[in-house]
């Protein structure tokens, strides 16, 4: 049996233990800034620009907005807009980034929703040529918000 010992004074083990801990909290930090991802930057400036985006997701829209108008958001979001954010947060999206600018929201009406009773349009909030924030309503007795996904099924 081998029995070794070492003699290290605190001054010594206090700095073993700051240098590990450092380490620690530098791999922690590098691991969770390569996990996270940065918001998309899609290019919508212009019309054919926010139609090729929304034919990539799968939606038929006519070939003019029928509506464009613009929306200034507070220096911190408020209702509405606080949970609305919620569901741009679910499709990579962000308007906490857009806080206190002007944003430009172009509807679209939408020609090939699966469910063709319901009258649904495409919502895109595009600020300085970014899409910064989109989504789908449908209108009628059971309309409903969603997010820009086309519907599985």
């Amino acid at each position: 049996m081998f029995i070794i010992t070492a003699k290290c004074s605190k001054r010594r083990v206090v700095k073993i233990l700051l240098i590990f801990a450092l380490l620690l909290s530098l791999f922690l930090a590098l691991r969770a800034c390569r996990h996270s991802s940065p918001p998309p930057v899609i290019a919508a400036g212009t019309n054919e620009e926010r139609i090729a985006y929304l034919a990539s997701l799968g939606w038929e829209v006519n070939d003019q907005p029928i509506e464009t108008l613009s929306v200034t958001l507070g220096e911190t979001l408020e209702e509405p807009y606080l949970s609305y954010n919620d569901l741009q947060l679910s499709q990579g999206f962000d308007l906490t980034r857009y806080c206190g600018q002007t944003l430009s929201r172009y509807t679209y009406v939408v020609t090939n929703y699966p469910d063709a009773s319901l009258p649904c349009q495409a919502d895109l909030y595009v600020c300085g040529g970014v899409l910064a924030a989109g989504d789908i309503v449908c209108t009628g007795e059971n309309g409903f918000m969603a997010g820009l996904a086309f519907p599985a099924g």
